[in-house]
């Protein structure tokens, strides 16, 4: 008897747990469900259904925050009301014939001003016609923010028009990729892609915005498929569910969020990496500098480390955007010969300079000279040192900061004399040597030489120099001297042609 009802109670407590454990399960399942179609964002949020507010105007608010005086495009139905509310907010919009060149006159708008440049194109091809100048931008360390359109949040993978995956496009070419899936969500993704963007190393990100969260809530509704007198039980459910999809579309969505910028990071060089260098510099006879595209960037304003440099007294090769740092007629200014130099250098400072093709892999440097590598990016600064060199010292920071605390650290040192009169002397028979080949004449075809020696003796003070092409503009940076700071743009190092337009259409805006 007693172990019946023993028998009889164990039963119990096991259907009660069993039962338990059913109803937590389907409690589960249901909190799941509800919290995947976010119904309780329709007790969290109210709705303003009549609103005429639309997402384009987050957009444009954001991107005002930030400083940005211009967006370029090519015109969609996808990313107009960007378009429309920059317009309203000051920011002038400039449409041109094609996507890529609206991302080459951000890029140029980037690298000139400081502030991230803006390309917004629609969706499906209008951003595929990108691809080329978002990696020259990447491989450029541009900062650059590219906007694309995208099919509505509940049509994509449905066939919807220019309706293809483009993320898989743009991650393995953007620091930073996302899609915006609620209009309250635009502001804090914009900000933090903005905040990538100029982060560490400087490169593109990319917002994509489905059209549903740009538009306002009673057009995308009258756009959604609901019917206003459903009949049956699966037209109703479908108008519920597309409702509730809607209601979170739009939930908080005009709610007051901060939209300034948030605080962006870029590697600084220690103090202790920056004394080790004090001491070998100090002890060099025979020091160079060569120059990157990474040494214009923020935060180091370019008369500033122009001043360094000066102070310093270092005889300077200068590549890609650093071109023109020096102005145009300065004594430090190595141009020429460039390989000599560097097999009887003692110590070569990289900064922003990456041992890639450019420095023959890194072949160039003697492996008798000490050398400091300064760059932001981590896989630069040690680029081929496995194989054809050694950095003495590498830095990962910014390499104008650098420059601007090795010369405040180094008050009373002077570069030898001899050696920057030496290469200088190099410099001008090269010089000269190309004036001779200049004036040979051609049975056919122009002189390149003599073309670019011509521009050169009649370029103005404020010109600036858009470099697009091969060989010619290689030659070009040999001959042709930019007359102050940031006053040359070229590809970079993916070497992209078809650069000009848009660069000078951006350049013409920073420099009017």
């Amino acid at each position: 008897m007693e172990m019946g009802r023993q028998m009889d109670v164990g039963a119990l407590e096991t259907g009660f747990l069993a039962a338990l454990a059913v109803f937590s399960f389907i409690l589960i399942v249901i909190g799941y469900v509800c919290y995947k179609l976010r119904i309780h964002y329709k007790f969290l949020y109210k709705l303003d259904e009549h609103s005429t507010k639309h997402g384009g105007e987050l957009v444009a608010e954001v991107l005002k925050a930030h400083g940005v005086k211009y967006v370029f495009t090519l015109v969609g139905g996808h990313i107009s009301p960007i378009l429309v509310a920059s317009q309203n907010n000051g920011i002038k919009v400039i449409d041109t014939r094609h996507e890529v060149t609206a991302v080459f006159a951000a890029d140029a708008v980037a690298r000139l001003s400081g502030v991230v440049g803006v390309a917004a194109v629609t969706a499906g091809p209008g951003l595929t016609n990108t691809v080329t100048a978002v990696k020259n931008a990447q491989m450029a360390e541009s900062p650059l923010l590219l906007i694309g359109g995208a099919a509505a949040t509940l049509l994509k993978g449905r066939g919807a028009l220019q309706d293809i995956d483009q993320m898989s496009l743009f991650k393995p070419l953007c620091k930073f990729c996302a899609t915006v899936t609620r209009v309250a969500d635009i502001i804090p993704v914009l900000r933090t892609a903005l905040r990538e963007a100029q982060s560490g190393t400087p490169g593109p990100v990319f917002v994509e915005f489905p059209i549903d969260t740009l538009y306002p809530y009673s057009l995308v509704k009258r756009e959604s498929g609901i019917k206003e007198n459903p009949r049956g039980f699966v037209q109703f459910v479908i108008n519920w569910y597309i409702s509730n999809h809607l209601h979170c579309l739009f939930a908080g969505a005009w709610d007051q969020q901060e939209v300034k910028p948030l605080p962006v990071h870029i590697p600084l060089p220690q103090h202790s990496q920056a004394m080790e260098c004090v001491k070998l510099v100090s002890k060099s006879k025979k020091p160079v500098i060569l120059l990157g595209s990474q040494a214009t960037l923020p935060p180091i304003p370019a008369d500033r480390l122009r001043d360094s440099l000066e102070a310093l007294g270092i005889p300077c090769f200068l590549g890609g955007m650093s071109r023109g740092m020096l102005g145009r007629n300065s004594p430090l200014h190595i141009r020429q010969r460039r390989r000599d130099a560097l097999k009887e250098a003692d110590l070569v400072i990289l900064a922003g300079t990456v041992c890639d093709f450019r420095l023959s892999y890194g072949r160039v440097l003697s492996k008798k000279s000490k050398v400091i590598a300064v760059n932001r990016n981590h896989s630069q600064l040690y680029k081929n040192s496995d194989m054809f060199w050694k950095p003495s010292i590498a830095i990962q920071g910014d390499p104008a900061s650098f420059l601007v605390s090795l010369c405040e650290n180094l008050k009373g040192y002077s570069c030898p004399k001899d050696w920057v009169e030496t290469l200088k002397e190099r410099d001008l028979e090269k010089e000269k040597t190309n004036s001779l080949k200049a004036e040979e004449t051609t049975t056919q075809h122009l002189n390149p030489l003599k073309l670019l020696h011509c521009l050169e003796r009649v370029m103005s003070k404020d010109s600036m120099i858009v470099a697009d092409g091969g060989d010619f503009v290689g030659t070009a940076a040999y001959i042709l001297r930019p007359r102050e700071p940031l006053t040359w743009l070229d590809p970079g190092a993916f070497g992209t042609l078809g650069v000009g337009g848009g660069f000078a259409l951006g350049a013409k805006l920073c420099r009017p």
